[in-house]
């Protein structure tokens, strides 16, 4: 084309067609970069930028230690003085919690009196409360059962072993909830709990409570399967999928299995079931699963739009309900790489329905349903109608287009939530769940299920202790990532 401009022709029709080809070409290059700048944005926030909504396992901030130098140095400063003229310091704390076990220590400055040696009476007390701490020990449960035998006809009789969580193991109920609480809640890998037992003068290897673990997950399915019961028997319901790390067998590289997370809480609109979540792990992510997973199930699912739930819906199955927090990500995506207008203006549409559902949260149904008619539906339609006038006028290949293009495709979705009460406009309660870590204490039903359908495949399988400490200790020098919590809950 530019060798072509050095022997442009006379004919102004052919010069006419020039133009053209060059505005065509100039808009095609402006649209690959308007792409790439958008990829590169992307690319750069999601690896320097705010991980508001991964599962940071690692949190480092500096403030903890600017608190704690500052309190050193006053604790040296109220050392080396005297004392006297120094303000008193002001404390604003909470008290301990009653349910604690108090220790009283009384110290009496006697019975007589120091100065005429009269007797001295009680007036009231000082009370100074302490917290202190015990730390954790092991003590052993001898069960004895006596062998008797009969004087008359000698039968010899003994008390049957009570229950045990492992038939023929050592470990009692609260050390296997505690190697489980550590591993899942607290993120200690179990040759690390090793290690802290080991300074008690206790031999307990790895592989030795690996296999305490893995018994656990049996006994703990029923419970699971139970809270599975209570999500699917909520009228609505939130479902979505994270990602994984699995390494398979005699490989070196490690593939992207997903935990499904299937959330019932009816907190918002002041139900009466508490709140529970299930999951469910799966070493792809086929829509087989969660078809499978709610088999049956006719209420509504808060959904973020991945086809594999269609399965789920339809007539005579389950409702769907758009999430409006992906709709709008879809914007932020746009407008922080770009700064578009139209992005920043659907942004704001879009938190001005935030902003009823924020007066609605924890009024019961009827009083949301009338808040949401009343405030949001007109913001609702609005938006909607302003969406489908702003698409004409922009680049269909645009980002900004596809952003919008997936909000009118997922808003006649999201439409329920105006009449129904029990309906949320968005999943965020799903990663709520997850960014508190509760279904790290499920994930060892998860895992046992994982070995019934993987086949083979495990969570980092590498025995090799070595290893699995370069592992913790690269990860320290790395850093946080997105979704890094996950990944590094397998790290056993």
């Amino acid at each position: 084309m530019l060798k072509d401009l050095d022997t442009a022709p006379d004919d102004p029709a052919e010069l006419r067609r020039i133009n053209a080809l060059l505005a065509a070409e100039v808009k095609s290059q402006a649209l690959l970069i308007e792409k790439l700048q958008h990829q590169l944005s992307g690319h750069n926030r999601h690896r320097f930028g705010s991980k508001s909504e991964g599962l940071d396992q690692l949190n480092l901030t500096f403030a903890e230690d600017e608190q704690i130098a500052v309190s050193a140095e006053r604790q040296a400063e109220s050392a080396a003085g005297s004392g006297e003229g120094s303000p008193a310091r002001q404390h604003s704390r909470k008290p301990l919690p009653d349910h604690l076990d108090r220790h009283d220590e009384v110290l009496s400055p006697g019975e007589e009196c120091g100065r005429c040696g009269g007797t001295l009476k009680t007036l009231g007390n000082d009370i100074t409360e302490e917290l202190e701490y015990v730390p954790g020990r092991f003590v052993v449960n001898r069960i004895v059962r006596p062998r008797k035998a009969c004087s008359c006809c000698e039968a010899i009789v003994q008390s049957p072993l009570p229950s045990r969580p492992i038939e023929r193991g050592r470990p009692g109920p609260g050390l296997l909830a505690h190697v489980l609480v550590s591993k899942y809640a607290d993120h200690l890998p179990l040759y690390r709990q090793s290690q802290i037992y080991a300074r008690e003068g206790i031999d307990l290897d790895r592989s030795t409570m690996a296999d305490w673990v893995g018994r656990s997950t049996a006994l703990l399915e029923p419970l699971a399967d139970a809270i599975g019961r209570i999500v699917r028997q909520g009228g609505a319901l939130f479902a979505d999928d994270t990602p994984v790390k699995m390494q398979a067998p005699g490989q070196k590289k490690t593939k992207t299995a997903r935990v499904w997370t299937y959330v019932r809480d009816e907190r918002p609109w002041a139900g009466q079931s508490p709140p529970c979540a299930w999951y469910q792990f799966t070493i792809d992510r086929k829509g087989e699963h969660p078809v499978s997973h709610l088999s049956g199930y006719k209420g509504w699912v808060h959904a973020d739009g991945y086809s594999g739930f269609n399965g789920l819906l339809g007539e005579n199955k389950a409702g769907e309900m758009a999430c409006m927090a992906h709709v709008r990500r879809k914007f932020v995506d746009v407008f922080a790489s770009q700064g578009n207008a139209i992005a920043g203006e659907a942004i704001r549409r879009i938190a001005e329905l935030y902003a009823v559902e924020k007066e609605a949260r924890g009024k019961p149904l009827a009083e949301r349903v009338a808040l949401r008619q009343a405030k949001a539906q007109p913001v609702f339609d609005d938006l909607e109608a302003w969406l489908h006038a702003q698409l004409p006028k922009i680049s269909g290949k645009s980002p900004l287009a596809q952003a919008i293009r997936y909000a009118l495709g997922r808003m006649p979705k999201a439409r329920p939530y105006l009449d129904n009460g029990h309906l949320e406009l968005d999943i965020q309660c799903r990663t709520r769940c997850q960014a508190r870590g509760h279904w790290q204490e499920k994930l060892d039903v998860c895992r046992l299920r994982g070995r019934r359908q993987s086949h083979g495949h495990r969570f980092y399988p590498d025995r090799n202790r070595q290893d699995e400490r370069r592992r913790s200790t690269s990860l320290a020098h790395m850093g946080s990532g997105p979704n890094r919590g996950p990944q590094d809950h397998t790290s056993e």
